[in-house]
C-alpha cells in the first residue's frame, strides 16, 4: 500500500488520475479480509486473545484513515487544499497508530506476565 501511495504522489497531481490509489486500496483490503476471516473462523474453541481483536480493529481503523487522508488531500477538500496540512495529518496518524500498537502489545505482555 505504501508503494502505491508513493506512486500516487509521484505520478498524479491533486485532481488527477486515481489508478495507484485504487490498486493500493485493493492490495490493502486483501490481507485485512484474510485476517478477518481467520479471526472469525470457528476453527478453534478458545479463539484469539482479546487484545488481538483490539489490535486488528484499531489498526484497520487507522489504516483506513490514511486512505481517507490521501483521498481528501487529492480532492482538495477543506483544509486539505493546503498540501502541507495533509502531510501533517500523515505524520500525526503515523505517530498515533504506531504508539497505539506499541501500547496494546505492551499492555498485553504485562497482562500475560501477571497471570503467571
Amino acid at each position: 500500500m505504501i508503494g502505491f501511495g508513493w506512486l500516487q504522489e509521484r505520478f498524479e497531481r491533486p485532481g488527477g488520475g486515481w489508478w495507484p490509489f485504487g490498486i493500493g486500496c485493493f492490495a490493502g483490503i486483501v490481507p485485512w479480509i484474510a485476517i478477518g476471516i481467520y479471526l472469525a473462523s470457528p476453527g478453534t474453541s478458545q479463539g484469539a486473545p482479546g487484545f488481538v481483536y483490539g489490535i486488528f480493529f484499531s489498526l484497520f481503523f487507522f489504516f483506513n484513515i490514511f486512505a481517507l487522508n490521501q483521498w481528501l488531500q487529492y480532492h482538495q477538500v477543506g483544509r486539505w487544499r493546503n498540501y502541507l496540512y495533509g502531510e501533517r495529518v500523515y505524520i500525526t496518524l503515523s505517530l498515533v497508530a504506531k504508539s497505539l500498537l506499541a501500547w496494546q502489545i505492551f499492555a498485553s505482555a504485562l497482562a500475560s506476565s501477571s497471570v503467571h
